[in-house]
């Protein structure tokens, strides 16, 4: 009986050992950013999600304003088609989450909306002179809608360059950087750098 007991409590023993080591050995990989950078890296991809989703709203927004204000301001057609122009444009643009490495991508993505935006601004800016636009449910409607989403556009950006700076610092810095390289092959992703002043929505308030 004795004997047994020994050899029960010896195999425990073991048992708890190797217990011990695996789950010592599962922190030790997860501190080499086994788990920490693809997490920190899906992060940074849902947060681009969110600046697609935002400029695509926007883009949704242009065809009704188009709409509602182009036979009321005929004189405008230059700018309403420069604005059509851009929106198509900047609508043909995507990035990938798997792109976001490539800075040529991402900037190519940036200087497409910012052309956009600065075509939207002039747009809205444009309609001061006319009073039966600025009376028109429909059109104050959507110059809401349109002010929502620029500002929401620049808090999707805003939360996109924080989770890139988390995640560049993660593959950079030890011990993340140890499974980074030798096991993801991270890449350090691009941050969104819109054109100078493009980070100011455009004014779309016209009681001032």
């Amino acid at each position: 009986m004795t004997v047994i007991r020994k050899f029960d409590m010896k195999g425990l023993t073991m048992k708890l050992m190797g217990m011990f080591f695996v789950m010592a050995a599962a922190a030790s990989l997860s501190a080499c950013g086994i788990n920490s950078v693809p997490a920190a890296e899906e992060v940074a991809k849902a947060k681009w999600a969110d600046v697609q989703a935002a400029y695509q709203r926007r883009a949704d927004l242009i065809p009704n304003l188009v709409n509602t204000v182009k036979a009321a301001a005929a004189s405008e057609q230059q700018i309403l088609t420069e604005v059509t122009e851009a929106r198509a444009k900047a609508t043909s643009i995507q990035v990938n989450a798997d792109d976001l490495g490539d800075p040529a991508k991402v900037q190519e993505f940036a200087d497409a909306q910012a052309q956009l935006g600065a075509g939207l601004g002039r747009l809205l800016a444009s309609f001061e002179a006319y009073p039966q636009i600025q009376s028109n449910a429909n059109f104050r409607d959507l110059q809401s809608q349109i002010e929502g989403t620029e500002n929401r556009i620049n808090i999707t950006r805003r939360d996109y360059n924080e989770a890139v700076r988390k995640y560049n610092t993660t593959i950079r810095t030890f011990p993340d950087t140890i499974g980074a390289n030798l096991i993801h092959g991270a890449e350090p992703m691009v941050p969104f750098q819109a054109a100078a002043g493009s980070d100011v929505a455009p004014s779309v308030n016209f009681d001032e």
